[in-house]
């Protein structure tokens, strides 16, 4: 697969819809989205604070951690920005960000967590796996492969009525090529790549 980036924008977007794609883009992060959807699937797995507190251990490790650590690199100049839109800088942070998620599955398992977090952790590692693959030779979006994910996890949890996180995985999407961050291949390509991985894994482990 083989695919030119776009070129970073020479200036900001300040008309109206480029500042509410950078909003989009924001509030929707995948360090966001990875710790909501494990605190939406902790409570499910027992219905009680208890199962939500399982999600809060694992998202430390899968949300928390890797995004402390982009945000250091950006503060000491290693990567330009926090949803690092240049290719050749998101391998450290993916490479972090596993090792991490890696000790989250660790403690979930010594720990006896939930199933369904336990889970969801593998899925975000088969899914971060196979991105950080296919990063080594094109821009594949992880803005969308992590939202993706987290609207396929919704659906198989929630069932039909969080069917409306596919809507919005789209407007992710488009606030992604309206930032000239990524081509629309590139976030059609991640969020099926994401939601596909989520689907599948999440169904087998758990």
């Amino acid at each position: 697969m083989t695919s030119t980036s776009p070129p970073l924008p020479d200036r900001v977007d300040r008309t109206t819809l480029g500042k509410l794609a950078k909003l989009i883009t924001d509030v929707f992060a995948p360090g966001i989205l990875v710790v909501v959807i494990l605190l939406a699937v902790g409570w499910h797995s027992t219905g009680t604070l208890v199962g939500a507190g399982w999600g809060l251990l694992a998202a430390f490790f899968c949300g928390v951690v890797p995004y402390a650590f982009i945000i250091a690199g950006v503060r000491l100049g290693h990567w330009t920005d926090r949803h690092l839109k240049i290719r050749r800088q998101r391998f450290v942070p993916l490479t972090v960000t596993m090792a991490s998620v890696v000790v989250g599955i660790l403690c979930l398992a010594l720990l006896g967590g939930p199933r369904e977090v336990f889970a969801l952790v593998i899925a975000m590692l088969a899914g971060l796996t196979v991105t950080l693959g296919v990063t080594k030779w094109w821009k594949i979006s992880v803005h969308t492969a992590v939202s993706g994910g987290v609207a396929a996890i919704l659906l198989l949890t929630y069932g039909l009525a969080t069917a409306w996180g596919f809507p919005l995985v789209a407007l992710i999407g488009w606030s992604r090529v309206r930032l000239r961050d990524h081509t629309p291949a590139q976030t059609v390509v991640g969020a099926v790549v994401g939601s596909l991985i989520a689907a599948s894994v999440f169904t087998l482990v758990r």
